[in-house]
């Protein structure tokens, strides 16, 4: 095992005193050294260090009871970079632009309306996002759209009906905004948040199942996203149960039809094969569907489940508040940003 560097030491404690500052606000040294269990000069040093590089500011004194002076108070300065998260839809796009503690600091919604015919999708994405922004420049633009994403070059594979799409669309939007542009499919995005702000929170392996306008998946296993070769992985949609396409079982205009009984039974024949070849433990109901119908479908789907399969699988309903692609969106940019940005 190889003794770390200084460098990579002062890299690593850096790292921890900037992931604590957004988790926790404005800190003190003292409240640092706490946390961490870093020594007093190492915190100095490392809050030194971090507000010559513009990372971290004075914000004012804590009020403490003891005698002696108040304790300086450090924020990150989160203004420093801002991220752009995009959920795209067949119906129109909403982006919300972050800046490096998460806060929403703006939006911007648009609908295509086929009155006016094809889209021009890069202008429009390009004037939302920059109303969005208010003048600043982002670090990264990541969109989260329907269709397949081959994983190791980010190019959109296969074919895709959100109007106006064109295969090109990450590149021409990255060559006119000057920014870095990433797309990933949309489900696998609202598989991140499921995983960091809901029903998925603290599990280490899950398949999410979407019901919305389409039928898909997404999987999570150690912790990791797992696309597969082509982008693929996960999508359940393309299952056939008893004779016919698994999208089709449980497609909007089905669900409006029939009783939860039922729609619990098609859920479950279609997460069989998931369950039985992934065993994750637990399924998430995603989008506005699963969303919709809470716990209640959960409970149906998990026991319908059980007269299946001897695996053992918990089944819950999405608990992301708001838009869970666009959450996803925001959240992988801000993970690749901070990386970026704070040097680790």
């Amino acid at each position: 095992m190889k003794t770390a560097t200084p460098a990579t030491a002062r890299a690593i404690n850096d790292r921890l005193a900037l992931d604590l500052l957004i988790e926790h606000g404005p800190l003190t040294a003292p409240r640092l050294r706490e946390l961490t269990g870093l020594s007093r000069p190492t915190v100095a040093d490392l809050v030194e260090r971090l507000t010559a590089a513009g990372l971290v500011e004075f914000v004012g004194e804590a009020e403490q009871t003891r005698r002696g002076p108040n304790a300086r108070l450090y924020r990150l300065v989160a203004e420093r970079a801002h991220v752009v998260g995009v959920d795209l839809r067949r119906t129109g796009f909403t982006a919300a632009v972050a800046d490096l503690s998460g806060q929403t600091t703006g939006t911007a919604t648009r609908r295509f309306d086929p009155a006016d015919g094809e889209p021009d999708l890069v202008a429009m994405l390009t004037e939302a996002i920059r109303q969005a922004a208010d003048g600043r420049v982002p670090h990264i633009v990541v969109i989260g759209a329907p269709g397949l994403v081959r994983p190791y070059s980010g190019e959109p594979a296969g074919r895709n009906e959100v109007p106006g799409w064109r295969p090109d669309l990450p590149g021409e939007l990255a060559r006119v905004l000057g920014v870095r542009v990433l797309l990933e499919n949309e489900v696998n995005l609202a598989a991140v948040a499921e995983h960091r702000l809901g029903a998925a929170s603290g599990r280490p392996d899950f398949v999410l199942l979407w019901l919305d306008e389409g039928v898909g998946g997404a999987v999570v296993l150690d912790g990791r996203l797992r696309r597969g070769s082509s982008g693929g992985a996960g999508e359940l949609g393309w299952l056939e149960v008893d004779g016919v396409g698994f999208c089709d079982t449980v497609s909007p205009e089905v669900r409006a039809t029939i009783a939860p009984e039922e729609l619990a039974e098609r859920i479950a024949k279609g997460a069989f094969a998931a369950v039985s070849v992934l065993d994750p433990g637990l399924l998430v109901l995603g989008g506005s569907a699963g969303r919709a119908a809470g716990e209640p479908l959960a409970t149906l789907v998990e026991e319908r489940l059980a007269a299946k399969s001897p695996i053992e699988t918990e089944v819950r309903a999405s608990t992301v508040q708001g838009d869970a692609v666009l959450h996803g969106a925001v959240l992988t940019g801000l993970d690749l940003t901070r990386d970026e940005v704070f040097g680790g």
